[in-house]
């Protein structure tokens, strides 16, 4: 049955037009009292889904699959444009540890779910299909999928359709955390603004279209290089897929120039901005994805499965980080500088690198104001990226008949 929506699938640039007026939406909420309680990023998510759900938009177009192909790499190197990794690496680090515990409870999660729920003769490879997905996002699905060999078509249909809402309820979930200051203080207190890597009166300066117009260059000339470089290496390869390392080849090309050359990259004024206008359309594209009808209506028991797994992975990664984060800073002479010392939004960075991957981690940690955390969320999503099918694999192993 084809989809009926108000704009239709097919009118490309109406469907681009409703994803930036959403954008805008979620902009011009954080404005206001009653909106600044989250963040435009969450009210992008929640009117993204409203807006699918009543027909407003589709679930599915086109231009949603041209936000996630061209503007989600090209946000990447317009956020890490201020990038000075030299003041970042220990920052990475600490994300690096969290990240750890996202995977642990994430794993924990599908090995409990099955456990407690019957979900059926292969049941062990949907356990090892979320576990991989939630180990560093949607790229390790597919592989687990195909490497499983699981091919009913309306279950994978259904987890999908899982996936993309608890996803989108998930992210939007960490974005209201930190606007708890009791839950603040029960973590490290560490400041992850601008300061953090650069110092604030190189950033500061009039947005022109010399400075836009550099930024782009500068955004998709990275991308490019490093698709060159993806397909150069593609042709030595032949056990490995190299498409997985292509955000490794953009971060680390985008932060070398803001790294030896910071005074230049820092006359790009507006870049950041600009980062955060697609980021926020590209959280509508995927939140437009959740099809809550179907999931009421076909898979009842995958959404209590996913459930399960996220709140585990929650329980891992906020509840035991608060615990290390609270003995390290009781036993440290220098709580600030101790690698286990981890503050909520490190911890909120690497659990959105498990859950949905290396593109919405450092979109997140721009719009709460982590700037010093883009760079490490990219580093711990393409972390998922090579640790998430494996993990998977033999989850769903581990279950085999």
């Amino acid at each position: 049955m084809t989809e009926i929506s108000l704009i239709p699938a097919d009118q490309h640039f109406a469907v681009a037009a409703a994803l930036f007026a959403i954008a805008f939406f979620g902009f011009w909420a954080e404005r206001k009292p009653w909106g600044a309680l989250v963040t435009g990023t969450v009210w992008s998510i929640l009117g993204a889904i409203v807006a699918s759900n009543i027909g407003l938009i589709p679930k599915d177009a086109p231009a949603y699959g041209f936000v996630f192909k061209y503007l989600v790499p090209a946000l990447i190197p317009l956020f890490l444009i201020n990038a000075n990794i030299k003041r970042i690496l220990f920052e990475s680090g600490r994300v690096g540890i969290a990240f750890v515990l996202a995977c642990i409870g994430t794993s924990v999660g599908a090995i409990v779910g099955v456990q407690l729920l019957d979900l059926g003769a292969r049941e062990g490879d949907l356990a090892g299909i979320f576990t991989a997905t939630y180990t560093g996002g949607s790229v390790n699905y597919a592989a687990v999928i195909q490497s499983t060999g699981f091919d009913d078509a309306n279950i994978i249909s259904a987890a999908t359709a899982v996936d993309n809402l608890m996803s989108a309820l998930f992210l939007a979930g960490l974005a209201i955390l930190p606007a708890s200051k009791w839950l603040m203080s029960k973590y490290a207190e560490r400041n992850h603004q601008q300061a953090e890597f650069l110092n604030k009166k190189e950033v500061k300066g009039e947005v022109t279209g010399f400075s836009i117009a550099a930024a782009l260059t500068f955004s998709l000339s990275v991308v490019a290089l490093s698709d060159i470089l993806v397909a150069w290496l593609d042709t030595l390869t032949d056990n490995f897929d190299v498409s997985r390392l292509r955000y490794v080849f953009i971060t680390f090309l985008a932060i070398i120039p803001a790294t030896f050359f910071p005074k230049h990259t820092a006359k790009m004024h507006g870049a950041e901005t600009l980062g955060l206008v697609f980021a926020f359309a590209f959280f509508a594209a995927i939140a437009a994805g959740a099809d809550i009808t179907k999931l009421i209506n076909v898979a009842p028991i995958l959404l209590a499965f996913v459930s399960i797994i996220l709140l585990i992975h929650a329980i891992f990664v906020l509840g035991l980080g608060s615990l290390i984060s609270q003995i390290a800073q009781k036993t440290s002479a220098n709580p600030h500088k101790n690698l286990f010392a981890l503050s909520l939004p490190e911890l909120i960075t690497a659990s959105n690198a498990a859950i949905l991957g290396a593109t919405t981690a450092p979109a997140l940690a721009m719009a709460r104001g982590w700037p010093a955390l883009a760079t490490p969320g990219i580093l711990a999503g393409v972390a998922g990226y090579i640790v998430g099918t494996p993990l998977g694999i033999a989850i769903a192993a581990m279950f085999a008949p």
